[in-house]
């Protein structure tokens, strides 16, 4: 009867007329994917060691320097909102 089945989508073996390239022109991929290490699909730790690996072998060591030294000054302004004693660290 098919009262409860879905409707299937059709599809289509359609090529453009004038594209000329070796990859599919349907593909969605990010231009960057190749130049990524983080962007494979593992559970978090794996994403989190690829991320530090990545970090570390980045050739434009003044920018890890930069996002860190930023990522200081947002904690210490965090801590500052919520009026945080830091005199506990002195």
């Amino acid at each position: 009867m098919g009262i409860f089945k879905t409707k299937k989508n059709k599809r289509y073996s359609y090529t453009p007329r004038f594209y000329k390239s070796e990859r599919s022109p349907f593909e969605i991929k990010h231009k960057f994917d190749d130049h990524r290490v983080t962007i494979e699909k593992t559970n978090l730790k794996g994403k989190f060691t690829n991320a530090i690996d990545d970090f570390k072998t980045n050739p434009n060591s003044l920018a890890n320097k930069r996002v860190f030294i930023i990522i200081l000054i947002l904690i210490f302004v965090f801590l500052w909102i919520i009026d945080f004693d830091l005199s506990i660290f002195f």
